[in-house]
């Protein structure tokens, strides 16, 4: 399977973010890509600094963005996974941080709410944004077994630990990770440690420019780092060999070793 991350910069232009995205579609059909992953609130930079809340800029789900992106799986018959911001009905305040998750067929087969909202570092992101009560089902694909996370929830090792339960192949995290001190140090060791403690490969696609801090990166089963990206912006394409899953779980089957009978004493 070969997976492609566009790591790119949004702006308050939704149109402009959605043109930039059907490129980078038609790019990663061209790599070759059997699914491209596009970073978490894609849809609109709506940040504090903008000064334009996610509702402003929120669709529904059936809205002309999300629709388009179905349109471009279709067309290019690719697997097409990116963040936006969804229309919370009757809530003028707030949105749902949603990612939505489209087969070659360009059907919407998955959406996730981010269910843990980034209140930390100054940050209060339920001032803006709902918590999601979606559940952790991974999605089947003909690739295997996908889950599926959103930036700050990468901090939360008992949501990766319900995919791999479920026997979860690869872990897909989009995000918009902030830049700041210490912040690329923990995006790196974190999502290793997804994939170390799960052996899963592990794709992190975070936006750049911004307050963003990019990084993006795709790392294998035992902790290896498959690909990367700096500060700019770019498609970052690679294979993932997923018979190398077996092999280190052969090696090291730490989730097959768990003692669950101990963890809730």
């Amino acid at each position: 399977m070969k997976i492609a991350i566009a790591q790119l910069t949004s702006t308050l232009n939704k149109d402009e973010n959605l043109h930039k995205a059907l490129t980078y579609v038609a790019k990663a059909k061209k790599a070759g890509a059997d699914l491209v992953l596009f970073p978490e609130m894609y849809s609109a930079a709506a940040t504090p600094k903008s000064g334009v809340r996610p509702a402003e800029v929120a669709e529904p789900l059936d809205g002309s963005f999300v629709t388009a992106l179905g349109q471009a799986a279709r067309e290019h018959g690719i697997y097409v996974v990116c963040g936006v911001f969804e229309t919370l009905e009757g809530d003028q305040e707030r949105a749902y941080n949603t990612t939505v998750f489209f087969n070659r067929s360009g059907e919407l087969i998955h959406t996730y709410r981010k269910t843990h909202l980034y209140d930390a570092f100054s940050y209060i992101e339920s001032d803006f944004i709902a918590a999601g009560e979606s559940p952790y089902q991974v999605v089947e694909t003909e690739f295997g077994k996908i889950g599926l996370i959103v930036c700050y929830e990468v901090r939360f090792p008992e949501i990766a630990r319900q995919f791999a339960l479920q026997g979860a192949d690869i872990l897909l995290v989009p995000a918009g990770w902030v830049a700041g001190a210490m912040k690329e140090d923990h995006w790196e060791t974190l999502v290793r440690t997804r994939a170390i403690e799960n052996t899963m490969f592990v794709c992190g696609a975070d936006q750049v420019g911004n307050i963003f801090a990019g990084r993006s990166m795709i790392v294998d089963p035992m902790g290896v780092v498959v690909a990367s990206a700096g500060e700019e912006e770019t498609l970052l394409v690679a294979e993932l060999d997923l018979e190398r899953i077996q092999r280190v779980r052969q090696k090291l089957p730490s989730v097959a070793n768990r003692r669950p009978e101990l963890y809730t004493r």
